[in-house]
């Protein structure tokens, strides 16, 4: 059965699970089982498994409830079961023979008189008297922390579960020794109006209850599917030759992580194969001392007293040394092994001695070149209309001059024509040069400018 909670929602936004789980653990809920037995034919009918099981608080919590009735549940029905002088709401999570699995797993018995039953299929009036009472647990968490810390005691209410009915309601806290809360009890139950139960959990199971994302980039192992927490110390991971760093060697909870452990078997395989007894061996330089074992190559690394090297050594010479030190001989060297890198060794660039083979007057040539194709590359670009503008001033200050100085305006304006629109190179000082006042007359209008050493490369203009 599938759930909808990740599905796309009316506004097109995705559902998401909410911090429920992970849709890749089969479902929304915690602590989700895979049931790899459910398309399998029964045999027998009457040799069923007649209990299920069903989570609470979104698979925090699961327990066993027998089924007197045979009534058929699917994974994800809500249900209604018995309770702590009344009933409780929870999700069916396994049906079947998987259960008895399960059930031998956690070593419950098919036939505990103690087992509780299913009472009825959840009604509208059961999920929702359900909803309102859950609604209650986060304010009840705040309230409870509040009381604590008024009393002084020395602990952490982490959760606050509530009874489908509200009848109930269990604290679960986090103290580091024994804690006297029996005043506790009796506040909690007049303030809630509630039967009161006190249970501890440790820093693995709150974080399993939180929730969150490790540091390998997946869901915590705790919340997802880890159900049993076992001690983790720092010999794991010295027989994994990892560094013994606290910062990353914890998890969320602050506490070791849990996968320390699950590979520590096949390293403990492994260290068999390695000689026992060899961290001294003795050669003719001195004493050698084991430093570290290479699991995956099979190596085990010696370093002598007087120096800071380390010798890679096989697993057969180290016995063989071993050997020779038992009848009083000691070998002349160590006789370590080469350690290649497996990556690729990376090309270094070749040096090239260039001094004396480039010349300045070869870069002074290679400037000047640069400098001649950007310049007449601004020439193309520049546009032609200063040599228009004087082509006018020139014919006006012509018709102004008389007839008296005609073949000398004739001379003036051929050099004028000459330059009008010819482009001219870069010239900074180009719009400073002197250009005639055509308000003063004919003098003016006739003046003669300054030299300009570039005035022959002007182009001729079609003056009249």
């Amino acid at each position: 059965m599938s759930c909808t909670s990740c599905s796309t929602a009316s506004n097109g936004k995705p559902g998401g699970c909410k911090s429920n789980g992970g849709c890749s653990t089969g479902g929304c809920n915690r602590m989700n089982t895979h049931d790899w037995l459910r398309n399998l034919p029964i045999s027998d009918v009457a040799s069923a498994c007649k209990v299920i099981e069903v989570s609470f608080s979104q698979g925090t919590r699961k327990d066993f409830y027998r089924n007197p009735t045979l009534q058929p549940y699917e994974k994800g029905d809500l249900i209604a079961v018995e309770g702590v002088s009344g009933f409780d709401v929870g999700e069916v999570s396994l049906t079947g023979e998987i259960v008895r699995l399960q059930m031998k797993k956690r070593n419950v018995k098919e036939d505990n008189p103690e087992m509780k039953k299913v009472l009825r299929v959840a009604t509208d009036r059961d999920i929702d008297i359900w909803k309102q009472n859950k609604a209650r647990e986060p304010e009840a968490v705040i309230r409870s922390r509040a009381i604590a810390k008024q009393l002084k005691l020395d602990m952490k209410i982490s959760q606050v579960e509530m009874q489908a009915d509200g009848r109930k309601a269990t604290f679960f806290y986090i103290a580091d020794g024994r804690v006297d809360f029996r005043e506790l009890i009796k506040v909690y139950a007049s303030e809630f109006k509630v039967k009161v139960e006190m249970r501890q959990i440790g820093a693995r199971q709150e974080a399993g209850k939180v929730g969150g994302i490790g540091s390998c980039g997946r869901e915590l192992c705790c919340s997802t599917w880890l159900t049993d927490f076992s001690s983790v110390n720092t010999t794991a991971a010295r027989y994994q030759n990892l560094s013994i760093n606290q910062t990353k060697l914890s998890g969320q909870c602050g506490r070791l992580k849990c996968c320390l452990n699950y590979e520590l078997d096949t390293y403990l395989d492994a260290l068999q194969h390695f000689p026992d007894n060899c961290d001294v061996i003795q050669v003719a330089k001195g004493n050698a001392f084991l430093i570290k074992k290479d699991i995956f190559k099979n190596l085990m690394w010696y370093t002598l007293p007087d120096s800071n090297k380390q010798y890679p050594l096989t697993i057969e010479r180290v016995q063989k040394i071993k050997s020779l030190n038992q009848q009083g001989i000691k070998p002349d060297d160590l006789e370590p092994v080469e350690v290649t890198s497996g990556k690729p060794k990376e090309a270094e660039p070749e040096f090239v001695e260039l001094v004396g083979q480039i010349s300045l007057k070869s870069l002074d040539k290679a400037a000047d070149k640069k400098r001649r194709q950007n310049q007449q590359q601004q020439r193309g670009q520049r546009p032609q209309q200063g040599g228009q503008q004087r082509q006018q001033g020139n014919q006006q200050g012509g018709q102004q001059g008389g007839q008296q100085n005609q073949q000398r305006r004739q001379q003036g304006g051929q050099q004028r024509q000459q330059g009008g629109n010819q482009q001219r190179p870069n010239n900074p000082n180009r719009n400073q040069r002197n250009q005639p006042d055509r308000q003063s007359g004919q003098q003016s209008g006739n003046q003669q400018r300054p030299n300009n050493p570039n005035q022959g490369k002007d182009k001729p203009s079609t003056n009249t």
